[in-house]
């Protein structure tokens, strides 16, 4: 099977959420948990951290330039990748529930999903934040809410919560409206959890495998076409990003571990050879 590449060193202690954006200054990522949002430098290979709140959950590039950012209970806005930000109001109250993954549809809303920091059944939510920054709830009974990516022609969209074991699809259209959830594919608890994932320019995903050291690549059938080894068990994400598009980048993480996995929390790469869509922007 082939591998991935390891590209940066184990900055993180849970990488999740990587964009490729020019915007942006090309790949950035999260570090979820220490609140921080990490940008590679591509000529030198050094990675800096930008703080935005305590959990920095997800981001995305705005229209107009800057970032929106979901932290742990907020969506923040920042005019410039790396500068100060500003909320836009807590979404939910308490400190049980958090951000965890997001993406922007093709109308330029910001969704984001939330969990429990006990991982309790059905706790968390999916919210939409509008370009003129309302935040609704677009449906519940959610456990761990994670990858979400529409098509380049904004007919389907697909969806984890983690624990169902699935990739869920949804009928959608250019509103970004979600209807009709029903599963895509399937994954045995044997070679991990789906957690993250990317969709290309043919409608393909690629899902991250938490605890399954791997990423699958299924045809926009659901046909099973490859899968990436990765050295680490905590797959956490990916990206289709490079001046093509075509390189996968993946993050990992070495949240709760204890050294036994050395490169846990770098970002890897590999050659998709495929192209991949740039990432929608919020309309704010």
């Amino acid at each position: 099977m082939p591998r991935a590449t390891q590209l940066t060193a184990p900055d993180a202690n849970h990488g999740e959420g990587p964009v490729f954006a020019a915007a942006l200054g090309g790949l950035r990522w999260v570090d979820m948990l220490a609140g921080d949002i990490l940008h590679l430098d591509s000529a030198t290979g050094s990675v800096t951290r930008w703080s935005v709140g305590s959990v920095a959950a997800a981001f995305r590039p705005r229209v107009g330039g800057g970032v929106v950012i979901a932290t742990e209970r907020e969506f923040v806005l920042a005019d410039v990748p790396d500068g100060p930000v500003r909320s836009l109001g807590e979404v939910f109250p308490g400190d049980a529930i958090r951000f965890n993954e997001g993406a922007c549809d093709p109308a330029g809303n910001f969704l984001c999903g939330t969990m429990a920091y006990e991982q309790t059944p059905g706790a968390g939510t999916m919210y939409r934040l509008s370009p003129a920054g309302d935040a609704q709830t677009v449906f519940g009974d959610v456990t761990i809410s994670n990858g979400l990516a529409w098509t380049a022609d904004a007919t389907r969209a697909f969806y984890v919560d983690t624990p169902t074991g699935r990739v869920d699809v949804f009928d959608s259209d250019t509103s970004g409206a979600l209807a009709g959830r029903r599963p895509f594919v399937t994954i045995d608890p044997s070679v991990g959890s789906p957690d993250g994932l990317t969709v290309d320019a043919e409608g393909g995903i690629w899902v991250a495998l938490w605890g399954g050291a791997a990423v699958h690549h299924y045809s926009a059938a659901g046909t099973l076409e490859d899968v990436i080894e990765l050295p680490v068990p905590k797959v956490t994400a990916c990206t289709l990003g490079g001046d093509r598009l075509d390189q996968l980048f993946i993050t990992t993480s070495r949240d709760g571990e204890n050294g036994e996995n050395p490169s846990a929390g770098a970002v890897f790469t590999f050659d998709a050879g495929v192209r991949g869509l740039p990432p929608a922007p919020f309309g704010g």
